[in-house]
């Protein structure tokens, strides 16, 4: 049999995963050398970190550094976020953070910055305020602790964000993103009244093959990476309304690809379409009531709320909740007040 060699590069989700079927030829070997002979980009350390963390798996099972492959063995491994390819620089920027330990960090990330640098973000990011922040910090600097990305949100979206401090914890986590064990739940306004109080949406998701800025949504199983968000109404507005999402998988612009998929864009998400009117009356007063909540918040209106993990040390579940920000909180008063008032 062939080996076969199937690389996920998750977007949203920071992991690779692959997946082999030893061949029929194969003369015993340790698997750390056999995955450093086979993976191009990855280290000794990566493979190491990624087995201590039970993230090396024969015919389904955990193994060590030292297991020896044998003919047709189906051999998995996901291996955390790969290293930049863009150098990142220490700067000091503001950041909240929510929790710190040993282990981890749990920021609660503002708009309109960007996670990590590359693609005409190389400054100004996340990571860069990060690597200050820990480089200036002297419990930090005795750990060596550096900025491990576990996952990330899109530049305009607010909320909470998990970051390991070392490779190994990095490692742990990357294994519960791919199992989808980590519970993560989003706020969003979205145009429209969603006939549903609760419901689930599905669809394969990919570049859009006309933008590919964007991403789109697909039925053929073998296009795109499969995707589910589960949504619940919290609040009805008549033209807009405030759900609640939780993630399933995690791809790259998920929640914003499937409510434009299901007629629903988040409001002003100029991506998919949400920043004009789409739903409402043609009055010159609607108009500019909605233009002034577009000035309110003028990004798309989401926001990460909340995060539970198993701690990658202590194994302890963890979770964290976050406010609306100030912006996303103002537009929503704003809309019930319209809808109040009859308008």
């Amino acid at each position: 049999m062939n080996e076969i060699n199937e690389h996920t590069d998750e977007s949203g989700e920071l992991f690779e995963h692959f997946r082999f079927v030893i061949d029929r030829g194969q003369a015993p070997l340790r698997i750390d050398k056999y995955l450093f002979a086979k993976l191009a980009d990855a280290s000794r350390n990566r493979i190491q970190n990624a087995a201590k963390a039970g993230n090396i798996l024969v015919n389904d099972l955990p193994v060590k550094p030292n297991y020896k492959v044998r003919p047709l063995d189906v051999v998995t491994i996901v291996l955390a976020y790969p290293p930049r390819d863009t150098e990142a620089y220490p700067e000091e920027i503001p950041i909240r953070i929510v929790f710190e330990d040993s282990e981890i960090l749990v920021v609660n990330k503002e708009a309109g910055m960007v996670v990590h640098p590359g693609h005409g973000n190389f400054t100004g990011t996340l990571l860069n305020a990060l690597l200050f922040y820990l480089q200036n910090t002297p419990e930090n600097k005795a750990l060596d602790a550096k900025p491990y990305l576990a996952h990330r949100i899109d530049k305009d979206t607010t909320g909470i964000l998990l970051i390991a401090k070392n490779e190994l914890a990095q490692s742990k986590l990357a294994k519960q993103f791919f199992d989808h064990s980590i519970e993560r739940t989003y706020v969003a306004l979205v145009w429209g009244d969603l006939v549903d109080d609760q419901g689930v949406i599905t669809g394969n998701i990919a570049r859009s093959e006309r933008d590919r800025t964007v991403m789109a949504i697909y039925e053929e199983e073998e296009v795109g990476r499969h995707a589910v968000t589960h949504f619940k109404v919290l609040e009805r507005f008549g033209y807009v309304t405030l759900v609640e999402c939780r993630l399933e998988t995690g791809r790259t612009h998920q929640i914003r690809a499937h409510f434009k998929h299901i007629g629903h864009p988040l409001f002003n998400d100029p991506k998919y379409g949400g920043d004009r009117i789409l739903v409402g009356t043609t009055f010159t007063k609607y108009r500019q009531f909605v233009q002034n909540c577009f000035t309110l918040i003028p990004r798309q209106a989401l926001h990460a709320k909340s995060l539970g993990f198993i701690h990658p040390a202590t194994r302890q579940h963890m979770f964290f909740d976050s406010d609306l920000p100030e912006d996303l909180r103002s537009v929503v008063e704003k809309w019930r007040g319209y809808t109040e008032r009859g308008n």
